[in-house]
């Protein structure tokens, strides 16, 4: 228990890795009726964002998850643990006004770490388009949200065992919530190959074969990955949650995997 307290309260503010490369992902369509997509560059400069979302740049690479993820304006999309919604106002940012993005957030998190950052996220005017989701991961969406463009899970996939949820029902319940062609984005810090999730408590990381397989075998099929948050050096026996990375927070190795679901 002690180890799933640690996990959720850095949940959220754990970094990625520098950049690499990045391959490079097909933009989702959007109908003529959407405004153009704005640079996810210019989403990340954008002048009433906070300087506390601001210093976590450099380690998430915000602009490359808009762009791996192909989110546009108009889109309907997820966040599963969205924490304190550092990446759900992106996500908001990218889809506009005339999108929606739905945040949701497990009951342990809210209530050991997340309730107030979360309510003060939701005020702010560009996240008018987030629909707050209070449920767990085992069925993270409302049955009626059959229609999303897009889920991310962003860096808490690892947690989804340590908070007693079941990875099989959470994968199949974002399969439902997707519509034909949609995609579910899954980027987590990578344990040593073989390992499964006997470090996500520990280490904060998890066996990327392993989320490969239980996520393919909910239906999904793998479309792409991204260099981005790759890092060969990391030797992955240290813990990648902010409190104990210290000097070496934000350079873990992290995979970053988009599925689709089959048309």
């Amino acid at each position: 228990m002690r180890n799933a307290l640690m996990a959720a309260s850095f949940l959220v503010l754990a970094g990625c890795s520098h950049s690499t490369s990045t391959t490079p992902s097909s933009p989702a369509s959007t109908t003529d009726s959407q405004p153009a997509p704005v640079s996810a560059q210019a989403l990340v400069d954008a002048p009433d964002r906070t300087e506390a979302d601001r210093a976590l740049d450099a380690g998430r690479h915000p602009a490359a998850l808009i762009e791996f993820a192909g989110v546009r304006p108009g889109m309907k999309v997820a966040e599963l643990m969205a924490g304190g919604g550092y990446t759900t106002e992106f996500l908001a940012r990218a889809v506009g006004p005339t999108g929606k993005v739905y945040g949701e957030n497990p009951k342990f998190l809210l209530e050991k770490f997340a309730e107030k950052p979360w309510q003060e996220r939701l005020a702010r005017p560009v996240n008018q388009n987030v629909v707050r989701v209070d449920r767990e991961l085992d069925s993270p969406l409302p049955p009626e949200v059959n229609d999303l463009d897009v889920v991310v899970s962003n860096i808490i996939y690892h947690d989804a065992t340590l908070l007693g949820s079941d990875p099989a029902k959470m994968n199949a319940a974002v399969f439902q919530a997707l519509k034909p062609g949609g995609v579910y984005v899954v980027l987590d810090s990578s344990a040593k190959p073989g390992t499964g999730i006997a470090d996500a408590g520990t280490l904060h990381r998890i066996d990327e074969k392993l989320v490969r397989e239980q996520v393919e075998a909910a239906g999904f099929k793998l479309q792409e990955e991204s260099n981005v948050w790759r890092n060969p050096e990391d030797t992955r026996d240290w813990s990648s949650s902010p409190g104990a990375a210290g000097a070496r927070r934000g350079t873990s190795d992290r995979f970053a995997l988009k599925f689709v679901k089959p048309g």
